[in-house]
C-alpha cells in the first residue's frame, strides 16, 4: 500500500487564468483530452461517441445539486451561512426533503463565532400555497400580499457533529416541504475555487442534463459536458447508458492537508444502485466507462461490497459500507468482478429489495487495481486532492505529463472546464 506517499508529489502550478469561471455556451463544445497507453490526443467532447467501442457502457451519477447554502441575518446585522451537507433526522434524503414541519441536518457554519446559539430566523414568502412555490422576503408576519403567506424558517444549533454541526430546521407552514424551503431560500453551492458568488446561470448549468435525485452539494462535473445530441450519437453506436446515485459531499473540495496520504481521513458519501443496473453490469460484455470520479468510487465500491457478501451472506446494509483502507488488505480482492456483482444482486433478492443503499469511504490511490471499470470520463482536478490521487491510480506518474500538456495547450480546468477520457 502506498500510504506513505507525500502529498507534495501530487502538486502542480495551476494559474487562476486556467480555471474556468463559467461554462461554455454549448456544453459539448468543450475540449476532450484522450489518454491511452501513454499516448495523448486532443479532441472535442462532441467526438466522444466515436471514440468509444461499439457495445460499450457508460455509467452516470444522476444526483442533483440542491440549493444547500442558507444565509441568515441576525438582528445585529451579522450574516450566518449554514451549508447543509446531509440529513440526520430523518436520515433518508427523500424523507427529509418531504418533511413539512422540521428536520435536522449535518451542516457547516460560516461566521460561527458570531452565532452565540440563539435561534436564527428567516422569512420566506409562499407565492403559491397549492404548488408550494416560495421565495425569500424581508416581510415579517403571517400574512402576505395577494393572499400569499409568510413562512418563518428557524435554525437551531443542536451540537457539534464530526467536525461540523447538527442544525435543526423548523417552519410554521405545513403546506411547505423542506425541499420547497431550500428551493426558495437556498443558493446553489458552486465550488469555492471559482472565487465568486453563485449567479442565476448556475441554477441550470451547474446541473447535468440527466440529474434526477436531489442530495448533492456539488455537481458530478464530468457529466456537465453531455447534451441530448451526444446521447443520440451514443445510441447510434449501440453504447448503453446506466445510472446510479452518489450524493457528492463538500469533502470532494477538501485538499489533503496531511503530509502523507495515509494520514488523510477520507470523507464518506452515500450511494444507491438499482438491481436492474447491477444486472446490466453483470451482463455487460463490452467496455464499462465511468462518467466522473463519483461513478468510479461507486462502481469500485460495489466490488468490495460483493466480496463482503460472499464472506457473509446475511450481512446488514450497515455492514456493507466500504471503509477507506479495505481494498488494500492483503487478503482482499481475489474474487472475479462478475461474481462479486452477482453476489449483491442475489443479496437483494434474498432481502426482497430492488435497490442497494449504503455508503463508501473508499480512497483510490496509486497502486490500486481497478476491478469494474475499463475507462473514465472526467475533468481536470485540483492539486493535492483525493481526485487527483484517483487519476494517478490510472495514469501513474504520467498524470504530470497529461496535466502539463493541458496547461500548455489552453485546456480549461476544474468544474466548468474541459474533459478527459482515460483508458485503463
Amino acid at each position: 500500500m502506498t500510504t506513505s506517499l507525500s502529498i507534495q508529489e501530487f502538486n502542480y502550478d495551476l494559474p487562476d487564468s486556467s480555471v474556468a469561471k463559467y461554462p461554455l455556451p454549448e456544453r459539448d463544445h468543450s475540449k476532450l483530452l484522450v489518454w491511452e497507453k501513454q499516448v495523448i490526443s486532443d479532441y472535442f467532447f462532441s467526438d466522444l461517441p466515436g471514440l468509444l467501442p461499439h457495445g460499450s457502457m457508460l455509467v452516470f451519477n444522476n444526483t442533483r445539486v440542491i440549493r444547500a447554502r442558507l444565509l441568515f441575518t441576525k438582528s445585529t446585522g451579522a450574516r450566518i451561512e449554514i451549508f447543509c451537507l446531509e440529513p440526520t433526522l430523518p436520515h433518508d434524503y427523500v424523507q427529509s426533503f418531504a418533511q413539512t414541519s422540521s428536520c435536522s441536518w449535518k451542516c457547516m457554519v460560516g461566521n460561527r463565532k458570531r452565532w452565540k446559539g440563539e435561534v436564527l430566523q428567516m422569512q420566506i414568502l409562499l407565492k403559491n400555497e397549492e404548488e408550494g412555490e416560495t421565495e425569500t422576503t424581508g416581510t415579517t408576519g403571517s400574512g402576505g400580499e395577494g393572499g400569499n403567506s409568510v413562512v418563518e424558517l428557524r435554525a437551531e444549533l443542536v451540537g457539534e457533529l464530526e467536525g461540523s454541526f447538527e442544525i435543526k430546521f423548523s417552519w410554521d407552514h405545513p403546506g411547505c416541504t423542506f425541499a420547497g424551503i431550500l428551493e426558495a431560500a437556498g443558493n446553489i453551492p458552486i465550488p469555492p475555487y471559482l472565487h465568486r458568488e453563485s449567479e442565476e446561470i448556475d441554477l441550470s448549468v451547474y446541473q447535468t442534463v440527466y440529474s434526477k435525485i436531489k442530495g448533492s452539494v456539488a455537481a458530478p462535473t464530468a457529466g456537465l459536458h453531455f447534451t441530448e445530441a451526444v446521447f443520440k450519437s451514443l445510441s447510434k453506436r449501440d453504447i448503453s447508458c446506466q445510472e446510479l446515485t452518489l450524493h457528492v459531499g463538500a469533502g470532494t473540495f477538501q485538499p489533503v492537508k496531511s503530509d502523507t496520504i495515509g494520514e488523510h481521513r477520507m470523507h464518506t458519501e452515500h450511494f444507491s444502485v438499482d438491481k436492474s443496473t447491477l444486472d446490466h453490469l453483470i451482463a455487460q460484455q463490452g467496455k464499462i466507462i465511468a462518467v466522473g470520479t463519483t461513478s468510479v468510487r461507486t462502481l469500485e465500491s460495489l466490488y468490495w461490497i460483493g466480496c463482503k457478501i460472499l464472506q457473509n451472506r446475511e450481512a446488514t446494509p450497515d455492514e456493507l459500507m466500504v471503509g477507506q483502507w479495505e481494498p488494500y488488505r492483503e487478503e482482499a480482492g481475489c474474487i472475479d468482478p462478475k461474481e462479486a456483482l452477482q453476489a449483491i444482486s442475489d443479496w437483494l433478492v434474498r432481502h426482497g429489495l430492488q435497490k442497494l443503499v449504503t455508503s463508501t469511504q473508499i480512497m483510490i490511490l496509486p497502486g490500486y487495481r481497478f476491478r469494474v471499470i475499463d475507462g473514465l470520463v472526467t475533468n481536470f482536478h485540483q492539486p493535492q486532492s483525493t481526485l487527483l490521487l484517483l487519476i494517478s491510480a490510472i495514469l501513474g506518474d504520467d498524470w504530470k505529463r497529461v496535466y502539463g500538456h493541458a496547461l500548455a495547450n489552453g485546456f480549461r480546468f476544474l468544474s466548468y472546464g474541459d474533459a478527459n477520457l482515460y483508458w485503463i
